[in-house]
This record gives C-alpha cells, structure tokens and sequence, in this order.
C-alpha cells in the first residue's frame, strides 16, 4: 500500500504540494507528523530513524567487555574518553550535549536490541522495521497502525517534512502530507492560480469518496497554518536534523494534539574511516550533531511540555563488532537504542548483554537479546496509553526493563 496517500494516491491535488517528496532533492531527511484528535492523552512520540545501520557499540560503549577492544584495536572508544561511565558502559565523548539529560534522569539506552531476523539489506531490514509484522500479512507501518488505535481523525494525520522519501512507518490507511518545511508548505502551483481555493469549490458538492482528499488536504493547510505563528527554536545546529526538530518542535508547542512525528537522518553508513573518537572524526562528527540538534530540542520544548514527549531512536541493524581493514565496521545486528523523556527512567542502560564473546557472537555479530518492537511496546503502553499491543506489534509482549513511568 503507498505511504504518501494524500499526496500520491489522490491524484486530485495534480502532482500536489509544493515541497512533497515527489518533488523535494534528494537528501538524508524527512519527518512524519501526525495529529490526533482530542481523546488522545499519550505522550507525543518522536522516532528518530537513523538510517544506515548505526554503531551501537561506539555510541554505548561496553567498556567493561574486554573483547570490545579486541576487536576494535584502532576505532575503539578508551575508558579514558567515555563520558558517564559505570564500569560496564559509558557514552561516547560525543553525545556530552545530552549528558544533563543522562544526569537528570530523563535519557537512557537499551543495548542488544535487533529485529527477530537478522538481515544486513538496508532496504529490506528497514522495510522490516518499519512494517514491524514478519510473519503476518500486515503490510502497513507500525506509526500507521498505532494512530489507527488511538483514532486519529484530525487533520494532519501524518507529514512526511524534508527530502526524502515519505517514511513506511506511515504506510497505510492514515492519511498523509509531504513537506520540506512548516513554513513552506502550500498546494504546488498556489502562487499563480488560487488552487486551494478552486479545488474547494469544484469539490463542495461532491460525493464523500472523491470530496474526502481535498478536503483532508485544505484542513491540513489550516493546520500547519496555524502552527506557523509559532516562532521558530533557536540554538538548533545548523543541520537538516535540527531544522526538523526545530519544526517538531514548534506544533508542539502549538498544542495542536501531535501524537508522533518520525525524524529521519541519514549518514551512519561507516564502512570506512569511522575513526576514533575524537573532532573531525566521522563518527565522532556525525554524533556530535545528533546529540546538539537532540539537547536544542529538548530545551526548545521546555521540562513543562516534555514531562509528555518520548524521543526514540531505532536502525535497520548495527554494526559487526570487528572492525575492519578500513578502520570502519561493516553491517552487522544487535545494536542500542537511545530514549529520552519526562517519563524516561534515564541514567543507565537496560540490557540482557550476551558479551563480546566470540562463541556469544551471531556470525560475528552482538546477538540481540531484546526485540526492538517491545522496547517500543513498554513505552506505547507506559506512555502512550496503548494497552493491548497486538494492533501495532502484532505477537510481541512489552519489555518488563521499567525503562519507563507509566502515566
């Protein structure tokens, strides 16, 4: 089923906003938005893809492993460096933006962690994760699926904002929008004819089923409209992530009902030159930006606001615990996640941790020990309000880490 139904599937709108993804230059990253109707009283969840399969192992560094720097002889992270260290894991020297929150409480990780079946495609593993059913007929994403439970039926039911493609995780029957920005979104075309307004005339008559997509498409422009006067967050770093956030930000602020918004960021392919922990290094580069845009957001928010938002990262797969001959790591399974929130249990990292081990390894691997889908699960029901999770996750049982408060 396509994902961008708005903007794709209702060929009314002609090639459709101006910004949609069919239109938008390639580039790393896009945001879903989705807003729900009034009963919704879950946290807002924002899911951080990290597409390209991210390094677990240098952003959660198990420093108590020895076999760790065995394997990574050349791009591990020192004891030395870590920051927040426990004498079993510390965090990359990188993600120092985000150490208060880690301090506070209100940021924690999940190591091991992985899809039930392992897969080193980009494509397919990520096609994987976002639909989040293997073994069912399900073919829509699990976003999709979660909206559908808590009954969405406001306007913006899910935006695709930056340039890539719309996300999978929205695929199916919510609707959705394309957009490169808040502040750019208009019907393609609006500047020279008054298509908004024509399309609303030529459809007020209309039967439902063909009135439906104009309609959803002029309450979606009202929307954004409205969250538009909400002035922009400052200190984001100047990064296609931070603009995002800035965004995700600002309809939250709106209070405009936001239930999730998916943040996609590309980049975390290292095959080579990952490098070792250190400024001007990849790794150590590409964290640093993530972990600048991440703390601007949370402080844009503010501790009133965030005691009801839930930050989340998930990737297709981590990386082997090997490094190689091109001081990278190639595609690999078990891998951590970060969650950050007022109703976050932070300041350690749940695991089951299988170690480094070479007979613990899967094929060469950190086995995962935990689905990711009931990391997710624990705060869809802890947080979000979901109590059966056979909807979204269908045959997946929550994490019992107790990551997360329960409303």
């Amino acid at each position: 089923m396509e994902h961008a139904n708005l903007v794709r599937r209702r060929s009314l709108l002609g090639g459709a906003l101006a910004g949609a993804a069919g239109v938008a230059a390639a580039g790393t990253l896009s945001v879903d938005l989705a807003f729900a109707a009034a009963p919704y009283a879950g946290d807002t969840l924002v899911v951080v893809s990290l597409h390209g399969g991210f390094d677990g192992l240098s952003t959660i560094v198990p420093i108590g492993d020895p076999d760790y720097y065995r394997a990574r002889p050349t791009i591990g992270v020192p004891k030395s460096q870590v920051i927040a260290g426990d004498g079993t894991f510390g965090l990359h020297p990188a993600l120092a933006p985000l150490l208060p929150a880690w301090k506070a409480g209100t940021l924690a990780a999940v190591h091991a962690v992985g899809q039930p079946d392992p897969n080193r495609s980009h494509f397919a593993a990520m096609e994987a994760m976002e639909n989040a059913a293997p073994g069912s007929s399900v073919r829509s994403g699990w976003l999709d699926r979660m909206l559908g439970v808590t009954g969405n039926t406001a306007p913006l039911a899910g935006v695709s904002l930056g340039d890539a493609m719309p996300s999978r995780l929205f695929a199916g029957a919510t609707n959705d929008v394309s957009m490169r920005s808040v502040d750019t979104l208009t019907l393609a075309g609006d500047g020279k004819r008054p298509i908004a307004a024509a399309l609303r005339a030529m459809y007020a008559d209309a039967p439902a089923h063909l009135s439906a997509p104009a309609q959803a498409a002029d309450r979606a422009l009202a929307a954004v409209g409205r969250t538009r006067t909400v002035a922009a967050g400052t200190g984001y770093p100047a990064t296609d992530l931070g603009a995002a956030l800035r965004d995700v930000a600002r309809i939250i602020k709106s209070g405009a009902g936001l239930v999730t918004a998916t943040v996609d960021c590309g980049d975390w392919d290292m095959h080579e030159s990952l490098g070792p922990a250190v400024k001007g290094q990849r790794m150590h580069d590409n964290l640093t930006e993530f972990a600048e845009a991440v703390a601007a957001f949370t402080a844009d928010v503010g501790p009133t606001l965030m005691k009801r938002v839930t930050v989340l990262t998930i990737s297709e797969f981590g990386r082997r615990v090997t490094e190689n001959a091109s001081h990278g790591v190639d595609h690999g399974h078990g891998n951590a996640m970060l969650l950050l929130g007022g109703g976050i249990r932070g300041g350690k990292v749940y695991t089951q941790w299988p170690t480094l081990a070479p007979g613990a390894l899967v094929a060469g691997d950190l086995a995962a020990t935990t689905d990711y889908r009931a990391v997710i699960g624990e705060v869809l029901q802890k947080r979000c309000g979901l109590g059966d999770l056979s909807a979204v996750f269908p045959g997946v049982k929550p994490t019992r880490f107790g990551l997360a408060a329960a409303r």
